[in-house]
């Protein structure tokens, strides 16, 4: 099943829904060859509501552009939920001089990787998992040019 996308309290101005959705379900595909059924849930949401949850979920008490949960009872199917703080996209997006599109696309592939078993705690895995997310990015661009 196809990821959706939904606004909490804010616009996230995601273009071109169908096709992320499927891109999404093949990297999927690509990283988990045993899952037979995926969905995927992305909602957009400002800094407050995502630091409520990094606070309830997490006990962590900062301000985060993204929150992964998996909710996969087996290992044939994949269910998840990502948080986006579109105000952290935003900033992040003019930290590191990139556009809007990119860093939020990189997030959204981010959240994935996560589901799909990539992790980021340390710096050898920060580094695999950048990596992925650099493919990602640049295989979705060109596929959507």
């Amino acid at each position: 099943m196809p990821a959706t996308f939904y606004e909490h309290e804010i616009k996230a101005g995601l273009k071109n829904k169908r096709k992320l959705s499927a891109y999404i379900d093949g990297l999927v595909s690509k990283y988990l060859k045993n899952v037979k059924t995926s969905e995927i849930t992305y909602v957009f949401c400002n800094d407050n509501f995502l630091l409520e949850m990094n606070k309830n979920f997490l006990d962590h008490d900062s301000f985060t552009d993204i929150i992964t949960f998996d909710l996969s009872e087996s290992k044939q199917e994949l269910q998840g939920e990502i948080y986006i703080s579109i105000e952290r996209v935003k900033e992040n997006a003019k930290l590191y001089k990139t556009t809007f599109t990119d860093e939020l696309h990189r997030v959204i592939f981010h959240g994935v990787l996560h589901l799909c078993g990539f992790k980021d705690k340390t710096p050898k895995d920060q580094k695999i998992m950048r990596e992925n997310e650099d493919y990602c990015l640049e295989h979705y661009k060109n596929e959507s040019a």
